[in-house]
This record gives C-alpha cells, sequence and structure tokens, in this order.
C-alpha cells in the first residue's frame, strides 16, 4: 500500500473515531435532558409511564386527563433553604382536581376487570370520605356510568358536601366516630352498599333491544370503594406519581415529602422510588393528633390528644383535612419500612404555610398540601443546602375556605412574612 495512502487512511479512521465519540456525547447528553435512562430501571419495571414531553394528546374522556402533572420549583422555599423544592401539582388532575383522581380511577377500574362494577347497570359506588376521594368518585362515576353514595364527618368544609350534591351524588354528613364505631363515616359507606346489594333483586333482562341508561340506574349493587384498604390505592401511585416524579427529576431526588391519610399516596411512590434511589429519604408528613408521627419514630400507635379512655373523641383533633389518622392502613402498611423520618406540623405551622405560600407564590392550596411543604421545608434544613425534595400539592386552597381558610384569615397586602415567622408559628397568632 503506498505511503501516502496508510496516512489518509489512518487519518480518516481517527477522524471517524473522534466523530463518533462527539456525536455519542451530544446523544448522551440529549437523551440525559430529555428522559431518564432504561438502564437505570429494573426491567420488569421499564414499560412504566413516563413524564410526557410537549403539548399533550388528545385522550378519551375526563378519565384521560389524569396524571402526568407538572412538578415545579416552589420559589420562594428553594430560595430560603438552599434546597430544590419542587412541587407536584396534584390539584390539576382533571376530574376532581386532587390526587385522589388516580386512586379514584385506579379503584373503578380494578372493580371493573374483577366485574364487581358494570356500567349503565345501576351500581352504585359508596365511600367513606374527608371529601376529595368522594369528589373524585362522584365525577368518575358520571363519566363511566354509575352513581355515588359517599358518607364524610360532618365536620369536613362544607363546601366539599356542596360540590358533591352538585355532582349528582348522595351525601351523608354523618358526625365523627371512632372507626371501632359502626357509626363512623367508612363503616357506614360500607354498611350501605352492602345492605344494597342484598336488597337488589332486579337484573336487566336478557334482550337484544339497546338499554337506555336512565332505564338502569335504578338498578344494580352496591360497590364499597374502601380507599383506606383497598390495594388499588397505592398501585395507582406506584404506577402513576412514582414514575411521574422520577421522570421529571431525571433520577435526581434526595427526599420524598407526604402526609398519610389513607397511605396510599407514600406507600405507592416510596415503592417505586426506594429500589432505583436507595439513598432517597421518604418522609412522613404528620398533623398534630394524628399518631403515624410516633409509629414511625418510635414505632408505637399513640398520640398525647388520643390517651387512654377518650377513644369517643373525633379521631385526629386538628383542622387538616385529608391527612392524619391512629391506626394503620393496609395501604400505609405496604410502605410503612421504607418511610425513614417524619415531621409533626401543628395547625398553626400549616396554617402559616398556607399564607406564606400565596403571599410569596401566589400558590394557593389546601391543609395537607401547606403540611407537606411544611415537612419539607424541615427536611431541607435536616439535610442541607444542595438537596432536592419533592412533595405532593394535593388539592387547591377553594375547597378549604369555609374552615382551613377561614382559620388562616385574608393574606391582605403588602406583607413581609419571613420563614422563621413560619417555623415559628402559634396558635395565637390564629385566634
Amino acid at each position: 500500500m503506498p505511503e501516502h495512502t496508510a496516512v489518509y487512511i489512518g487519518t480518516a479512521f481517527a477522524a471517524g473515531v473522534c466523530l463518533t465519540l462527539v456525536c455519542k456525547d451530544i446523544l448522551d447528553s440529549h437523551r440525559e435532558k430529555s428522559e431518564f435512562s432504561k438502564a437505570q430501571i429494573p426491567a420488569s419495571d421499564q414499560n412504566v409511564l413516563v413524564a410526557r414531553a410537549g403539548p399533550p394528546a388528545i385522550v378519551d374522556g375526563i378519565e384521560g386527563c389524569i396524571g402526568n402533572t407538572p412538578l415545579f420549583r416552589i420559589k420562594s422555599l428553594s430560595d430560603a433553604t438552599g434546597c430544590e423544592i419542587l412541587g407536584k401539582a396534584e390539584f390539576l388532575n382533571g376530574a376532581g382536581q386532587s390526587s385522589k383522581d388516580r386512586v379514584a380511577l385506579s379503584m373503578i377500574e380494578l372493580a371493573e376487570e374483577q366485574g364487581i362494577l358494570t356500567p349503565y347497570s345501576g351500581d352504585t359506588i359508596y365511600e367513606g370520605t374527608s371529601g376529595s376521594t368522594g369528589i373524585s368518585l362522584a365525577s368518575l362515576a358520571r363519566a363511566k356510568g354509575y352513581l355515588a353514595h359517599i358518607c364524610m364527618p360532618s365536620d369536613q368544609a362544607i363546601e366539599k358536601s356542596n360540590l358533591l350534591l352538585k355532582l349528582g351524588a348522595i351525601v351523608d354528613r354523618v358526625p365523627p366516630a371512632p372507626i371501632v364505631e359502626k357509626e363512623n363515616f367508612v363503616n357506614r359507606a360500607r354498611a350501605l352498599a352492602t345492605a344494597h346489594t342484598a336488597s337488589s333483586t332486579v337484573s336487566i333482562p336478557e334482550t337484544d333491544d339497546q338499554v337506555e341508561p336512565s332505564e338502569c340506574m335504578a338498578r344494580g349493587r352496591g360497590f364499597f370503594a374502601d380507599q383506606f384498604e383497598n390495594e388499588a390505592n397505592w398501585r395507582a401511585h406506584f404506577g402513576g406519581s412514582g414514575p411521574e416524579i422520577y421522570a421529571q427529576c431525571n433520577g435526581k431526588i434526595d427526599a420524598f415529602v407526604a402526609g398519610a391519610g389513607t397511605g396510599g399516596t407514600i406507600s405507592g411512590v416510596a415503592r417505586y422510588l426506594k429500589p432505583l434511589l436507595p439513598n432517597i429519604t421518604v418522609v412522613l408528613a404528620d398533623p398534630q393528633g394524628s399518631g403515624l408521627y410516633n409509629r414511625v419514630r418510635y414505632g408505637v400507635m399513640f398520640d398525647v390528644k388520643e390517651r387512654e379512655g377518650t377513644r369517643r373523641r373525633r379521631q385526629v383533633d386538628t383542622i387538616v383535612e385529608g391527612i392524619g389518622i391512629n391506626r394503620v392502613t393496609a395501604n400505609f402498611e405496604v410502605g410503612k419500612e421504607l418511610v425513614d423520618d417524619a415531621v409533626r406540623v401543628t395547625d398553626a405551622q400549616a396554617l402559616a404555610m398556607a399564607r406564606w405560600l400565596v403571599e410569596k407564590d401566589g400558590i394557593f392550596i389546601g391543609s395537607s398540601s401547606a403540611v407537606n411543604c411544611f415537612a419539607a421545608v424541615m427536611t431541607a434544613q435536616k439535610l442541607g443546602p444542595g438537596h432536592r425534595i419533592v412533595t405532593m400539592l394535593s388539592d387547591s386552597g377553594s375547597r378549604h375556605l369555609s374552615r382551613f381558610w377561614a382559620k388562616a384569615g385574608d393574606v391582605g397586602g403588602a406583607v413581609d412574612t419571613t420563614l422563621a415567622d413560619v417555623l415559628n408559628a402559634r396558635d395565637e397568632d390564629f385566634l
């Protein structure tokens, strides 16, 4: 081979190698920015939902508007702590405008798969709820051909039951009672569903004629959704919220913070994230009066606001709605060993945080979201600057006006609250 030809081939080969390496770097960089690497995910989980890029696709019905909610940087909290505190905007789910949309859809779909629910057969969905799950169930029930009958404690914000009525649900507001009593709102929903099914003796005749939905709605069975114990709850977050958060953060998360009412959110997300990110810290945000804080910290379900011999008191002594409980549900059980720490949040601290987020960021959230954000700040201070913390913004403040926000008051005009004011908030600040 002539010498100049050998030099040419050698030079071309070297240039090709360099070009390949440069292209590889560009592609790797692009892949890192646009989606998480499947190599980081076990083979069994590689077909999970990933965060949607670009404009959303056309979806089928209101149930198609559930999931893929934005994850955004809460600027004021991030700047104040030196950590990146991100909020998952679950109030933008399209049916009931809360994180419970995921759970409600999952429970209905599982019941349909098991042949428990049949659209337009007159089947009625019963549930005991503080409000948000009921609103999601009522919306989806109408969308999918069912009726809804919701039982809720009478001390919850009145706008929740008003909204349920507008959505066509039957609503029972019952006095607060412990879960051990049959008058408890959950037990009442279960009993009503059982009674409905037992008394339903009319079946749809076998015919080739099209049966109109209005003719069917008076028949059917009663289905008790059972959000506290139904595994469809935590699986909705394992298959939805968890993968979305991982994708949106490109697999870079130092802590996940969430409250627990049913326990489905924290268990489902933790079960998805922990195998992928063994060093992630999962933190429970717990309101005053709830026993879960002590369960996580000390292994004992106990709270000073519910001493021995006072079990007939309201279940959780807090103004916060949607989270806080004094028992370990099946949904919390499946993830409780993955919860690393817990933060106790008082009513005053939750109220102060809710006002702060309006004042500083224009973010108007409900009570459980305020608890989550306060716990995220405490987690940031514990981890130190430079960490990334994700929390859930479960619903809007618009369904907490008559109770939580009535107590929080109007934010007013020119105010200059400091983070220290929020952290040190006391009950007397809201008298």
